[in-house]
């Protein structure tokens, strides 16, 4: 009977302790909280860290994602938003949700300067558009080939929900200018669907319902790694490809904000690094050793951006939006 009662008052220290650990509550997309992303070993090794609970929440993708913390306002949930991009940064510092997260920034692998003290890297990659080389043994080898060659079934992801279509509709912009609006009409008339989020679209390709998806210049190696297999290769087109750098930021209204910094820090360890560049199959955006394959990709050429004012960005994507609808 005594040990009984005293394993009985171990257990209830035990659930008072675990009760009494905070809690941080990440917004991330769904890919990234997936079985096969990388939530799941960073929450087991910041918990080691930081005696906490931490909470991944996932969306569709990451404007769906800064949307619905845009819809919460001062009652979201989320301590940490994670996945939104430098495309995509605007329209959040802009909406006043983020605050200044006051922790040195070690990313030294980035291949462009950095200047927010709001949102944090810890990914990169350069977009591009995947096909299956034993099918496509012709691919496109620009943009604009991509966009006037009819015989090329197009999968890809709408821009007012995914970053990765958000990136679509800056690339097309920077190489057609003016002439946008008559690109995406003529792109409509060879592309499959406009997805939601990232892996919808991706997973449509590999069941076959197009020749090429849009996706990163990093794609491949998830196949190598998990399929051993070669087959899937990103276009290099001759305009430049350009670089995405996903970040995490600290929300205004979190209850945790000295665990929301500690988290951000630790996004950037070497070990978090490792797993995010593996399981996300991105870049890390420190100098750490990561899988071998990485250094057997490709260099694709960049192109140099200039990131035009929030109200541009409307207007780009309400000429996509007519445009698709014609």
């Amino acid at each position: 009977m005594k040990f009984n009662l005293f394993a009985l008052s171990a257990l209830a220290v035990a659930t008072t302790a675990f009760a009494q650990q905070p809690t941080l509550t990440v917004y991330t997309y769904d890919s990234f909280a997936s079985e096969w992303g990388p939530a799941g070993k960073l929450e087991t090794l910041f918990e080691q860290q930081c005696q906490c609970d931490l909470k991944f929440m996932p969306f569709e993708d990451g404007v769906t994602m800064f949307n619905r913390i845009r819809l919460e306002g001062n009652k979201t949930k989320a301590d940490v938003m994670l996945g939104i991009d430098n495309f995509v940064m605007p329209e959040a510092e802009k909406s006043g949700l983020f605050v200044e997260h006051h922790v040195q920034n070690s990313a030294n692998n980035l291949p462009l300067a950095w200047q927010s003290s709001t949102f944090l890297p810890y990914d990169f990659g350069e977009y591009a558009f995947i096909y299956n080389k034993e099918k496509v043994s012709n691919p496109p080898k620009s943009l604009k080939e991509l966009v006037e060659r009819q015989d090329l079934k197009v999968i890809y992801q709408d821009p007012r929900t995914s970053t990765v279509g958000r990136g679509l509709l800056f690339w097309v912009n920077q190489i057609y200018g003016e002439q946008a609006e008559s690109a995406w009409q003529t792109l409509a008339k060879h592309t499959v669907t406009v997805g939601k989020g990232w892996s919808e679209t991706y997973g449509a390709f590999l069941k076959g319902e197009s020749d090429l998806v849009l996706s990163y210049t990093t794609s491949p190696l998830y196949h190598q790694w998990h399929e051993k297999t070669d087959k899937y290769v990103a276009a290099d087109f001759s305009e430049g490809h350009l670089v995405q750098v996903e970040v995490a930021a600290i929300t205004k209204t979190s209850k945790q904000p000295e665990l929301a910094r500690q988290f951000l820090r630790f996004l950037q360890q070497p070990e978090a690094q490792k797993i995010i560049s593996y399981h996300n199959v991105m870049k890390p955006v420190v100098n750490t050793d990561v899988d071998p394959l990485f250094k057997t990709l490709p260099s694709y050429q960049t192109i140099p951006f200039t990131q035009p004012n929030v109200d541009v960005v409307k207007q780009w994507l309400a000429t996509w939006q007519q445009s698709v609808k014609k």
